[in-house]
């Protein structure tokens, strides 16, 4: 069957389990755990649960072309309240001391604000990946606000900071309602060095090409955002388009898959495959299921059957030391630099 049809099969993409069956057909790509094992690092494995991510649904007010969890405003994928209460069971009795929270936009999850305060309660450090539009939508509007007193840092996507790369990856006119939410978290003092408030951006290339190095990529965003718009903020991390979901459909509709996957695998860097985050990231999706990442998440790959499955059963000592679940995707997160959650692995 050819790779199109076999992604198309499904709405509104073809399943994780169908994309694993495309990334791991027979070619002329190594398997990565072959690839690991010509290191020495096979196998791969976590060396604790420094994070905890929380993917607390797929609703939100956008629609990306190079979004892996296929999110937009018609998604009804949302984790319940008793979810997250799970989550906070785990998180009390634990000592993981970092939250991060995704989604989609999270901040749509009717129970966002609530467990961002018990977590904090909690005193653990709390994330939010926020596409910064979300700030502008209708009942959102005290939200930054909201941000600022829980002490929350925000990672904040931002793919250019020219106006027609930005629309032209995230819709039009995103780049302006960004550059307006930006304004409203600076003037929170969010970016600003000395405050403490802590706003991190996000890039991630247009097209199938790896990221540029992250501090000279980081110095001209810098320069540039703050000379053409008075706009601050404190790190920006690098991240390589993985080839799953919205990206991958359009690497097959392009003709570019081939190429992209064979680019990422001639830029594999063991450096980065001994750092990548699923070795100190757990991650939990929105029904309360255990996964290695948030890439595995979106392609259904779970944990290994011998390991706890769900945030009910959770078991600390198992989990943190668990075998990673691997496939070809991963050669995005060990190309070059490497990419994960946090921007490059290794020094670029």
């Amino acid at each position: 069957m050819p790779v199109l049809s076999l992604l198309r099969q499904g709405s509104p993409l073809a399943s994780g389990t169908q994309q694993v069956a495309l990334l791991e057909r027979e070619g002329t790509v190594p398997s990565f755990d072959c690839t690991l094992a010509g290191h020495g690092l096979n196998p791969l494995q976590a060396v604790g649960i420094e994070v905890l991510q929380v993917n607390v649904g797929r609703l939100c007010n956008q629609t990306c072309r190079h979004c892996h969890v296929d999110a937009g405003p018609d998604r009804r994928e949302i984790m319940s309240r008793e979810t997250l209460a799970e989550c906070l069971t785990v998180i009390a009795r634990t000592d993981i001391p970092v939250v991060d929270i995704t989604g989609g936009a999270p901040e749509l999850n009717p129970h966002f604000r609530w467990f961002v305060e018990e977590v904090r309660r909690l005193g653990r450090h709390v994330i939010d990946r926020c596409n910064l539009t979300v700030l502008l939508t209708p009942g959102q509007e005290d939200l930054p606000e909201f941000l600022a007193a829980q002490e929350v840092e925000i990672i904040a996507s931002l793919p250019c900071y020219l106006e027609k790369n930005v629309d032209a990856q995230r819709g039009d006119g995103v780049f302006e309602r960004s550059l307006t939410a930006l304004r409203r978290l600076n003037a929170l003092d969010y970016g600003r060095p000395a405050s403490g408030r802590i706003l991190n951006l996000v890039y991630n290339p247009l097209g199938p090409s790896l990221p540029p190095p992250q501090l000279q990529l980081e110095a001209d965003y810098h320069r540039e955002l703050a000379s053409r718009y008075d706009i601050h903020f404190n790190r920006l991390y690098t991240i390589t388009n993985m080839p799953i979901s919205r990206f991958l459909e359009d690497l097959l509709t392009s003709g570019r898959y081939e190429a992209y996957l064979e680019k990422l695998v001639a830029a594999f860097n063991p450096a980065a495959a001994a750092g990548v985050m699923c070795r100190m990231t757990l991650s939990v999706d929105w029904q309360g299921r255990l996964f290695d990442c948030d890439f595995n998440q979106m392609l259904d790959l779970g944990l290994r059957p011998e390991l706890p499955q769900y945030i009910g059963e959770f078991d600390a000592v198992r989990l943190a030391a668990r075998r990673i679940v691997t496939g070809r995707h991963c050669y995005g997160c060990t190309a070059g630099a490497g990419s994960s959650c946090q921007g490059s692995v290794v020094p670029a």
